[in-house]
């Protein structure tokens, strides 16, 4: 199969159409092609093509910076002798001093398949840009390693942030090219967009559904994104960045774990097989132990439970429902412990007046829920299977690969 940026690096008809522009380029770590090359390289070494500034998303170009809320610098390339603009330092969205230094942006980003990875946020804003400065906008597409299930309560009107790229649910189930489209439809930007589509991917494929494993090595698109199946957990495991429980960073399996110094890890998984057992399948839940190096907790043992999805702890694809169950997760713990301080309370992601949890989910339903003594599984269920056939409907018109 080939990737965008493979086709970018072998047909000469798009060497043609870029030839004489100045070109720029938004990438990060996993930015690489078949053979393990850097896009940044890829591009410069295409005799046919001038590339002029290369822009870094959230922890920066190369993925120099471990944790969230950490700002990239911008800084010179010494061997390509250009630019790198940042886009989480001083600014989020590029200047005009920035839009002016190129004729085309080739965005290269490995998306994870859930809208709050900035790097959609990232990617929306671009297209706003080369909107209003008549820039063109090439996507190299890439899978969404997470395939095409959809999960979630889709983003209130108003909870739009920089981990709120628009009115998706949490598991979109639509690759980065796919995205930008709808992007430029449901915002009705002016972007002279170009997606260079993939070939030969699948996204109903087994083993994989998504990430084609077998003909393609995993590269981390963020520090603590290091496999798939971390990937396929973060549309839940994400939520609890915004509470007092540990996501593991810090440890070798970050958002694939979670726990707390003071959370019995048994009584847990009982309560959740309580409330709602279907929740749980799809997916194999063990108990665990751990000391995080860092990040909440550092340097404390942690009781926790570990999410297992791959091929040999019975993962289900189609009926592994992560939001759901972590969801699931603090309705339980607050059963438990109706005093426990779940939710935290600090500045995240540039917003400083409303609560982190409430900007994940897009609205504060799922914390209410949590919350309600009275709020019954079937509660939530009702919310998010009215959002979710809504967006399977929207998104249909989007799929380029179905």
């Amino acid at each position: 199969m080939k990737f965008g940026l493979d086709r970018l690096r072998e047909e000469k008809k798009l060497h043609r159409q870029l030839a004489g522009r100045r070109l720029a380029l938004l990438g990060h770590p996993a930015s690489v092609d078949e053979n393990l090359l850097h896009a940044v390289d890829v591009i410069a070494g295409i005799p046919e093509l001038e590339l002029v500034a290369a822009f870094g998303p959230q922890h920066g170009l190369r993925g120099d910076k471990q944790d969230n809320m950490i700002e990239s610098p911008e800084f010179f390339d010494p061997v390509l002798k250009i630019p790198v603009f940042s886009l989480y330092g001083d600014v989020r969205r590029p200047t005009q001093s920035m839009m002016n230094s190129f004729d085309v942006l080739l965005v290269d980003l490995q998306d994870l398949g859930c809208r709050i990875y900035t790097f959609i946020t990232t990617l929306r804003y671009l297209l706003e840009a080369c909107a209003e400065y008549k820039k063109k906008i090439w996507v190299l597409d890439r899978p969404n390693p997470i395939g095409r299930p959809v999960e979630g309560l889709l983003l209130r009107k108003g909870w739009e942030s920089f981990v709120g790229a628009g009115e998706l649910p949490m598991r979109h189930g639509l690759t980065i090219g796919e995205l930008a489209h709808w992007f430029v439809d449901k915002y009705g930007l002016n972007a002279d967009l170009t997606v260079i589509e993939m070939k030969g991917w699948i996204p109903s494929s087994a083993p994989d559904f998504g990430w084609p494993s077998n003909e393609r090595t995993w590269i981390n698109p963020s520090p603590n994104a290091p496999n798939v199946s971390m990937a396929r957990c973060y549309p839940g495991t994400v939520m609890l960045e915004g509470t007092s429980l540990s996501e593991a960073r810090g440890t070798t399996r970050p958002l694939e774990v979670f726990g707390a110094p003071d959370i019995p890890a048994i009584t847990l998984i009982k309560r959740m097989q309580h409330i709602a057992p279907t929740w749980m399948i799809g997916c194999t839940l063990r108990t665990c132990w751990f000391e995080p190096t860092f990040h909440k907790y550092a340097g404390q043992l942690c009781e926790g439970v570990q999410i297992h999805v791959d091929k040999s702890s019975g993962y289900d694809h189609l009926n592994f429902r992560p939001w759901r169950l972590m969801c699931l997760v603090f309705k339980a713990l607050k059963s438990l412990r109706p005093d426990y301080p779940l939710w935290r309370d600090f500045d995240y992601e540039y917003e400083r007046d409303r609560l982190a949890i409430d900007l994940i989910n897009g609205g504060s339903l799922v914390r209410e829920w949590v919350e309600d003594n009275k709020a019954t599984p079937a509660d939530l269920d009702a919310l998010a299977e009215l959002d979710e056939l809504s967006w399977v409907n929207e998104r249909r018109p989007y799929l380029i690969y179905d």
